[in-house]
Order: C-alpha cells, then structure tokens, then sequence
C-alpha cells in the first residue's frame, strides 16, 4: 500500500458511489445486472428493501424480482436479512465465518444440527429452533456464515430455513472479496468501518485490508484518510457523467447504510443527518439530481415526502413519477405523494 496519498473531493466520492452503485442510470433486466445490483450485497431488514434496492438500480424490475433464481436470501453482515447473487452465497456467508475457535465451532455445530434436522425440508426457524432444543431461535443465525443455511423472509412472518451444500470456497478468499466489494461500493472507506459493517469488527477488518495491501491506494477525503481499490483510482478521476433526476432509496440501501464520518461526508448539516439517520427505524432516502435532498416513509399507497429544500415543480412531478413506479406487492392504487415541506 503506497503511503502516498490522492486527494478527493466529495463531489468526486459521491460521483463514484453512485457509478459504482448503479444509480445514475439503470440497468437492463438480466441477471448480470442483478448481481451487479448487489455486489455488496442488499439488506432487507425492512420487507422488500432489497426489491425497492433493485428497482432503484434496474429497469424492469418487478415485484417477484426478489424472488428471481439468480438471488438468494440469506443471513448477512451483521447477521441482518440480505439478498445476494446465488453465485456469491460463498462471498456473504463464508466471508463472515468467525477467526476464532470457539465462534468457528459454534457456527459449524449448529449447522451440522440444522442439516440432521432438516435434511432437504424446510421450516420456519422457530420450529427449528425448537425441534433443537436452542432457547434463543436468533442463535440459528450463526450457522448462516458455514454457507450452508439459506433463509425466505417476507417480512410479517418468521423466515423459513433450509440446507444448501456448501460453496468450495476458503473462508479467507471469501472474506477478501467481501472486502474488496466493500471497497469497491462503500469507498473510499477504512478497515474499521468494513469491520463494523461486516460484523467481523475493527480486528479482522485490518487484517483483511492488510491481506490486500498490493490491491489498495490511500486517499484523503474531507472527512479524513481512507483506502479505494487501485482499479478504481481512474473511475473516481473521472469527469462526471449525467445523473438520473430522483431515486427513492429504501431504508438500509448501500447508499445510505453509513455510519460516523461517512454520513458527515454525505450529509454535511447535522439537522439534515439527524432526519436520515434516526434513533430508531430509518426513513427511505429521497435522491435528486445526485444529492440527497430528503426523506420519504409510506403508508400503503401514501408516501410521505419531505424534502430539503424546495423542490422545482419538475423535481416534483419526477418524485411522484418515480413513487408510482414502485414494484410494490399488494398495492392495488397509485402510490399517491403527499409533501411535508
């Protein structure tokens, strides 16, 4: 890792969060694009996050995409609900199998459990959780990083489990990537927060950062010194290209899920961060001509609308285009825009 350090700009680090995340231009409908999508991998802790996600980033989108083959839901970082590639199970599971011994043990006991249990069945976790014997059923959450338990969640009820086979991949080469699609979608960042984020903590997120020092360029950034992935440094050199007018972004999208310096970064005034990032569940953020300029939270087919500044008539008539566009399951009427301003 060179000590030599590039300097950017926010405009510059926002420009390349959005190209990275797909955001200034939708994608086509196939899965390449979905994988693309997510990369870093989708968190749907708030039912059908990961879809509004998608639709944010794909054109075409559904609202079974979600349930696309490609996709999987499983247990994530943080052991949050996240929908990922198939193809990248290994990435997301084995990715955050624990260093230690006794997190190691813990984790492949009770998926060698799981696998006598199930067998190719199928069961909501509570009852797995029972027919083991295992009081607190969350605990079935640490098998999810063996990459042998997948999960389908949609939200109002308990998630049903079952067994996969388990991906031949090296842990460690799974956490590396990790890091590197981290990088890569959250950049520029620092090991400690790739720690927090994964759920790995600060420890193993430097070791990883480290495993990868030959692949890695220092920069400083407003908010203070930080790493991008050397294959990167010319996307982020890169004039700026046109940005998509409004994205209504989901609670917990990659774009918004930051914590400490990068949300001082991407939200300068403490009021406005105070909106986004609350004491308890999120707001969706409003995206408008690459800024993020509001929030927005829905009741059934009302979406609620607060923006930050005024909004052209144009902006606005955009921002309710982009609501009704929503692939929302079991909405049977136009999502209708109400603005608190």
């Amino acid at each position: 890792m060179s000590e030599t350090r590039l300097s950017l700009t926010r405009a510059q680090i926002l420009a390349f969060r959005r190209r990275a995340g797909s955001l200034d231009e939708r994608l086509s409908f196939e899965p390449r694009s979905l994988r693309r999508a997510a990369w870093a991998g989708l968190q749907d802790s708030m039912p059908r996050a990961a879809l509004l996600s998608i639709h944010a980033r794909v054109d075409g989108t559904q609202p079974s995409t979600w349930e696309d083959p490609s996709l999987v839901q499983l247990w994530g970082p943080r052991f949050s609900v996240f929908v990922v590639a198939a193809r990248d199970l290994a990435v997301f599971s084995l990715g955050l199998l624990p260093d230690d011994a006794k997190g190691r043990r813990r984790a492949e006991d009770l998926a060698d459990r799981l696998r006598g249990l199930l067998g190719d069945a199928r069961m909501t976790y509570g009852e797995a959780g029972r027919a083991l014997g295992v009081h607190h059923h969350n605990m079935l959450r640490y098998a999810a990083a063996t990459g042998t338990v997948v999960i389908r969640w949609e939200g109002a009820r308990q998630p049903t489990i079952w067994t996969v086979p388990q991906p031949q991949v090296q842990p460690h080469d799974a956490r590396l990537e990790l890091a590197r699609r981290y990088l890569h979608i959250y950049g520029p960042t620092t090991p400690e927060a790739f720690g927090r984020w994964s759920g790995i903590g600060p420890r193993y997120g430097i070791a990883a950062f480290d495993a990868l020092r030959n692949a890695l360029t220092p920069v400083r950034t407003p908010v203070g010194e930080a790493w991008i992935l050397t294959q990167d440094e010319a996307a982020y050199r890169a004039a700026p290209g046109p940005v998509a007018p409004v994205r209504l972004l989901p609670s917990g999208d990659a774009f918004l899920l930051l914590q400490g310096a990068d949300r001082d970064l991407m939200v300068p005034d403490a009021d406005r961060r105070s909106r986004l990032w609350t004491p308890r569940v999120w707001p969706g953020g409003l995206i408008v001509g690459g800024e993020i300029a509001g929030t927005w939270r829905r009741a059934d087919t009302v979406m609620t609308v607060q923006p930050w500044w005024r909004l052209s008539q144009a902006e606005r008539d955009a921002v309710a285009a982009e609501a009704q566009s929503l692939p929302l399951p079991g909405i049977k009427k136009p999502i209708v825009v109400r603005w608190d301003d």
